[in-house]
């Protein structure tokens, strides 16, 4: 007896991730979607994304969580329209739930659509959401074995950024075996190794955005 439950699941999310996908390309819009684990920086890296591009490039930015709005609260200060979607438990967001929030978005007046997913690195891989890029964020503080680990993500992205990297002195990080992982499962993805919070190696991450914006 075969089960196919997930499946089904995957096939539906699929098809209303087609029909975003078509609908964005009609509104020449581009969407990111931002996938890591809870606690890599991923809200501090989205702000200074926003802070550089906000006045140059119409933002709207998806927020997804599973029960809190902390993270869309501290987005709301670069005057970007921001929509919360709470999981309520949920690991992933889906296509169903990216299409809800995109009709309460004026898609004649924006050019990029940035998706903070739900801090997971397994479940929402899974889910196509109808966006053209996939943006891997981990932190040095997790560990060097993520692309060996979580090798769906990694092979799937578009680009990785590695966070953190002024704590590697005070953990066993290792940027070579990180590397060397990454290599094996993706050679040519972009890696951006910085400090959201020092500021470290963003201008070569924040040049590679104003490349996909454009």
């Amino acid at each position: 007896m075969e089960i196919k439950i997930m499946r089904n699941v995957l096939d539906k999310n699929q098809n209303k991730a087609n029909e975003i996908r078509k609908l964005l390309k009609e509104k020449q819009i581009k969407m990111f979607n931002f996938i890591s684990s809870p606690g890599s920086g991923k809200t501090t890296i989205l702000e200074l994304i926003c802070k550089e591009f906000a006045h140059i490039k119409r933002l709207g930015l998806i927020e997804g969580d599973a029960y809190t709005d902390r993270d869309a609260q501290r987005l709301t200060v670069f005057n970007v329209p921001v929509i919360q979607i709470n999981t309520e438990g949920a690991c992933h967001l889906d296509s169903h739930s990216i299409s809800k929030a995109l009709e309460n978005l004026n898609l004649d007046e924006l050019d990029i659509i940035i998706v903070e997913n739900v801090g997971n690195l397994i479940c929402p891989t899974a889910f196509d959401l109808g966006e053209h890029y996939r943006i891997a964020v981990v932190s040095t503080t997790e560990g060097d074995d993520k692309p060996i680990k979580y090798p769906m993500l990694f092979r799937e992205a578009q680009a990785v950024i590695l966070n953190k990297t002024d704590l590697i002195p005070y953990t066993n990080f290792s940027l070579e075996h990180f590397n060397e992982d990454l290599q094996k499962l993706n050679g040519k993805i972009p890696l951006f190794r910085i400090s959201s919070t020092k500021k470290d190696g963003i201008t070569p991450m924040m040049n590679w955005f104003k490349e996909q914006f454009s």
